[in-house]
């Protein structure tokens, strides 16, 4: 069946690694643990914040739905990576193809959302305490969602990110799927992605570039420009608190989104532009949508005293 007016494609093959096969099994068994790890890890954040009312805090409100978008960002690729890894047969259809494109390219913009929203509650929380603490006085949370009462001020910013994030990333995958794709259909990544898309039509890309740019403009660099501005004006305001505790307290409470915000952003960075064509970039690709998913949930434990407080309280009931 014929898709589109000069499409013929009916499927693509993600080529994965298999440059590397005496490494496939190695591959298969480190990237299933990971995502295993991975899973479990965010479960496990989320369920902490949901049972524990010492977190129930639009902090770690937006902490829970961050573990939510991670495990759904996760497996919109690891799964078919797994299956290409131990199968001969390394195809996906052309619908399932640009499926799979629009999941991960919105499940990644609405994270870069979320993470300038969530500086923004701690701008708030640093920067202006008393309009913070206003909006989380007991009248302003009459929402019961996920098994606690939360924020109504906060709950109405958190759909935000989705709302953008599915939004903008619709555009370019449209524009995409309006190519003609009439020849090679093998995809030199292990799933499928703009760029490598685009470079297998064979009709004119260029208003499907001009809108790719621009998506990522607006999903990607605006949302990193938001959060340096914020983390300039947090910086500015500890450097003025006189106590050194009061620095060190008011700089810990950030140190967790700040080194997720470098860890997301800064892989990200690295395989965009760096130069294309290198068999490396699909390790690359795994450090953000492998690895820095599975970071996350040892970030936010290891580095933050509530949430350790809060495990082996939860640990002790649990042997109780």
């Amino acid at each position: 069946m014929q898709l589109a007016k000069n499409t013929t494609v009916q499927k693509f093959v993600l080529l994965g690694f298999s440059n590397y096969l005496t490494f496939q099994t190695v591959l298969f068994c480190a990237v299933f643990l990971t995502y295993i790890i991975c899973v479990l890890g965010n479960i496990t954040i989320f369920l902490l914040v949901k049972i524990e009312s010492s977190l129930h805090t639009p902090m770690y409100f937006f902490i829970s739905i961050f573990t939510v978008l991670e495990i759904m960002f996760v497996s919109v690729t690891v799964p078919k990576l797994l299956a290409i890894l131990i199968q001969t047969e390394k195809t996906i259809t052309f619908f399932g193809c640009f499926i799979q494109l629009y999941a991960f390219n919105a499940l990644g913009e609405t994270e870069c959302f979320l993470l300038s929203l969530m500086v923004f509650d701690r701008y708030l929380a640093i920067s202006n305490p008393l309009r913070y603490y206003a909006i989380m006085k007991p009248s302003s949370y009459q929402i019961v969602i996920f098994g606690w009462a939360c924020f109504q001020f906060f709950i109405k910013l958190s759909i935000l990110p989705w709302l953008f994030g599915f939004s903008i990333s619709s555009f370019p995958t449209v524009q995409t799927f309006l190519l003609d794709f009439c020849g090679p259909n093998e995809i030199d990544h292990f799933f499928c992605d703009l760029a490598p898309l685009q470079g297998l039509a064979c009709s004119d890309q260029f208003a499907s570039n001009l809108t790719t740019v621009v998506a990522a403009f607006f999903s990607i660099a605006a949302p990193f420009f938001v959060i340096v501005g914020f983390y300039v004006h947090i910086i500015y305001t500890v450097l003025r608190i006189k106590s050194k505790e009061g620095k060190m307290k008011a700089f810990s409470t950030c140190s967790s989104h700040l080194i997720v915000v470098s860890l997301f952003y800064g892989s990200a960075i690295i395989v965009y532009l760096k130069p294309k064509g290198s068999h490396y970039d699909k390790f690359l690709a795994l450090t953000y949508t492998v690895v820095t998913p599975l970071l996350n949930p040892f970030i936010y434990t290891l580095r933050n005293t509530e949430v350790k407080i809060a495990l082996r309280k939860v640990a002790r009931c649990a042997i109780k």
